[in-house]
């Protein structure tokens, strides 16, 4: 991947989360990386397809770190909460990138016509539901095990994952609600969606 396909990534991403994506110009993300508009054209067919590549870089990190984590972790509730303390652990442009990610989820629905923009859609809707796998699987694992109530594990990784994707519609860095006290507020709503009780989650956190 090239330097400037990096810069404009970068632009695009600060644009179309602080923005949005509709009222964001392709012209708007040349200016920002300092060449004319068509010179985008070399990295990307369009701002779509950009958008595209966005969701799927957000989504394979988010995949990447879940991994890592989970591979090797003895206690599923110490384990779940290191997942869940990860997810906060961003910084300005990870969050706008996260806003991305969950503002234009609908534009992956449908196919596009052109084969580039298809293959970078294709790439971003194969990296979203490899990640629902993977919470599903390693939250069906901790219920086999008794670390968690049992439930339905796909349902219980949307509400998760919906619950989680919600805050990034309407915080924004430097907003009037830091992140740490967000952070904070959605660990303790999801570990009890997942029935991780205060002291459970205590004492894994002190053994941490």
């Amino acid at each position: 991947m090239s330097a400037k396909r990096d810069d404009i990534l970068a632009a695009a991403t600060e644009r179309f989360g602080r923005d949005g994506y509709e009222d964001t110009k392709w012209a708007d993300i040349a200016s920002d990386v300092g060449v004319g508009p068509t010179a985008l054209y070399h990295y990307f067919e369009s701002k779509q397809h950009c958008v595209y590549v966005i969701m799927e870089q957000a989504l394979e990190s988010f995949g990447t770190r879940f991994a890592d984590i989970t591979a090797g972790g003895d206690d599923p509730v110490q384990t779940l909460i290191a997942v869940i303390d990860d997810v906060f652990d961003v910084d300005d442009h990870d969050v706008q990138r996260i806003r991305v990610l969950v503002a234009e989820q609908g534009l992956l629905a449908g196919p596009s016509g052109s084969p580039r923009e298809e293959e970078a859609r294709v790439a971003a809707r194969t990296q979203t539901r490899a990640l629902e796998l993977a919470w599903a699987a390693f939250l069906g694992d901790a219920m086999q095990g008794g670390a968690i109530p049992h439930s339905d594990p796909r349902l219980m990784t949307r509400a998760i994952l919906g619950l989680y994707n919600s805050i990034w519609h309407w915080y924004r860095p430097n907003g009037l609600v830091a992140l740490d006290r967000v952070a904070a507020f959605f660990t303790d709503r999801s570990l009890a969606m997942l029935g991780v009780t205060p002291e459970a989650a205590g004492r894994a956190q002190a053994a941490a």
